[in-house]
C-alpha cells in the first residue's frame, strides 16, 4: 500500500469564513460555540473532487474536547453543485469517521456540543481526496463490494496512520517545527529546563551547543544570567580588583569591597530584577549549575543611585558616603548605623 495519502486540510481562520455558522463562531484558527451555547452546528463550504460518483471516505478531525463535549458529523454528496435536500442522520461521532456517501460534490456539517463552562474547539479538519486503498489491490469482484471497502477501511486508516506517523516524525524532531508540548520534550533532551526561558526557547534551543561550549566562561555566566532573569548583569572577578596589585591605588578600601578570596566572583544585578526572595532564592539555585566547579558566586542587587566604588560586596547593602554634622552631647543618642565625620573622613 502507498504511503501517500491526499487530504483536504481546513485549519486557518480564512477558510473557516467560507462556511455557515449557526451558534458557533470563530476562535483564532478554530471554530467552537458562541458563549452561552451548549449546542451549534457549522457548515463548510462545498468541496469538489472534480470526479462524479466520487466515493468520500475518511474525515479526521483535530479538535480539543474537554469534558461533556462532542463533536457530530454529518455528510451529504452529489453530482450537481445544487444541494436538493437536507442532512440526513450523522455519519458518526468523534474526531475519526467514515462518511460513506458518493457524489462530486460533498457538504459537511459538525454540529458541536457542551455541557460544561468549557466549549469545543475545532482546529482542523482533514477530508481524504485520493491515496491507495486495501481493496484497490483485491481481485475486481471484491472491489465492488461496499462491505469489504468498509470492513478494510479500519485497517486501511491504522496502517496508514502508522505511516504517517513515521513520515511525520522528522518533522516533530526539528526545532523549527516542532510543537510546543514537543519543543519543551527536546528541550530537556538537551538539558535545559523549559520553564527556566521566559520566552524564545526555540531560538535558543538553536544555539544550545554554542552555550554549552562558553558555559563555563565570563561571558557564559552573564548569558546565564540573561536567560534566568531576562536582565544584563555585569560580572567583576577577584583578579580584575586585586588589592595587591602595584597599580591598586586604594588596596584597603578593594580589600573591604571584594575580600580576598580568589575563588569568589560578583554578579550583579538591578535591585528590581527579582519579584520576591523566592524567586532570588530560585536564580541563585539554578546558577550553581552554571558557574565554574570550585568557585562561589555572591549576587549584589545594585540600588539606583549607589555610587558602585562604594558599594560593598560583603552582605552590606549600603552606601558610604555624605553624612550629616552631629553635635555630641549628652542628650544625643548614637545609633549603630550614624557615619561621623569631617572633610577628612569624606
Amino acid at each position: 500500500m502507498s504511503a501517500t495519502q491526499e487530504y483536504l486540510t481546513l485549519c486557518c481562520e480564512e477558510q473557516w469564513r467560507k462556511g455557515r455558522f449557526f451558534h458557533t463562531r470563530c476562535q483564532g484558527d478554530g471554530v467552537c460555540l458562541e458563549p452561552g451555547a451548549h449546542l451549534g452546528r457549522y457548515e463548510l463550504f462545498p468541496v469538489d473532487s472534480r470526479e462524479p460518483g466520487f466515493v468520500w471516505s475518511r474525515l479526521k478531525i483535530g479538535a480539543q474536547l474537554p469534558r461533556d463535549a462532542a463533536v457530530r458529523v454529518f455528510a451529504l454528496a452529489g453530482d450537481s453543485l445544487e444541494r436538493t435536500e437536507d442532512f440526513g442522520p450523522p455519519c458518526g461521532a468523534g474526531t475519526d469517521v467514515y462518511l460513506g456517501v458518493t457524489g462530486r460534490y460533498l457538504w459537511l456539517a459538525l454540529e458541536l456540543t457542551g455541557a460544561g463552562g468549557e466549549s469545543p474547539l475545532v482546529r482542523q479538519v482533514s477530508i481524504r481526496m485520493a491515496g491507495d486503498h486495501m481493496v484497490d489491490y483485491l481481485p475486481a469482484i471484491y472491489q465492488e463490494q461496499d462491505f469489504t471497502y468498509r470492513f478494510l477501511s479500519i485497517f486501511n486508516s491504522l496502517f496508514q496512520d502508522m505511516e504517517d506517523a513515521i513520515d511525520t516524525l522528522p518533522r516533530l524532531l526539528d526545532l523549527d517545527s516542532a510543537p510546543p508540548e514537543l519543543l519543551a520534550m527536546l528541550a530537556r533532551w538537551l538539558c535545559v529546563d523549559p520553564w527556566d526561558v521566559r520566552e524564545g526557547l526555540r531560538e535558543r534551543l538553536k544555539h544550545i551547543l554554542e552555550e554549552y561550549e562558553n558555559m563555563y566562561t565570563v561571558e557564559g555566566v552573564k548569558s546565564s544570567a540573561r536567560w534566568l532573569t531576562g536582565r544584563e548583569a555585569r560580572v567583576i572577578e577577584h583578579f580584575a580588583v586585586d588589592p595587591n596589585d602595584p597599580s591598586c591605588r586604594n588596596p584597603e578600601l578593594y580589600r573591604r569591597l571584594y575580600g580576598e578570596d580568589p575563588y569568589r566572583f560578583f554578579l550583579l544585578l538591578e535591585e528590581d530584577t527579582f519579584a520576591d526572595r523566592d524567586s532570588m532564592e530560585r536564580f541563585l539555585e539554578r546558577m550553581e549549575d552554571r558557574i565554574p566547579a570550585g568557585t562561589e558566586l555572591e549576587l549584589v542587587l545594585l540600588k539606583n543611585r549607589v555610587q558602585l566604588d562604594w558599594h560593598t560586596y560583603l552582605g552590606i547593602n549600603s552606601r558610604v558616603g555624605g553624612y550629616i554634622p552631629a553635635a555630641i552631647d549628652e542628650r544625643v543618642t548614637i545609633h549603630y548605623d550614624t557615619t561621623i565625620g569631617g572633610a577628612e573622613h569624606e
